[in-house]
């Protein structure tokens, strides 16, 4: 997780600083794997509104993330 968190943030800032907007996809790529497993650890800590809230955000990254492949 903290691995993930540390790819978006290269990332963003790569595509904040050089304005090379090709590599979006794969941002939005990795915010979605990120956001599926915390909506799965949320999920086993109980917390099932914040999973499912997660989740959700989750698919739609990730829908998004291939229909701009």
């Amino acid at each position: 997780r903290i691995l993930l968190s540390v790819i978006v943030i290269v990332l963003g800032s790569y595509v904040l600083i050089t304005e090379s907007f090709g590599i979006m996809p794969y941002l939005f790529l990795v915010i979605g794997v990120l956001s599926l497993i915390t909506g799965g650890m949320e999920l086993k800590a109980k917390r099932n509104t914040s999973a499912i809230i997660s989740i959700l955000a989750a698919a739609f990254i990730l829908f998004v993330a291939i229909y701009t492949f």
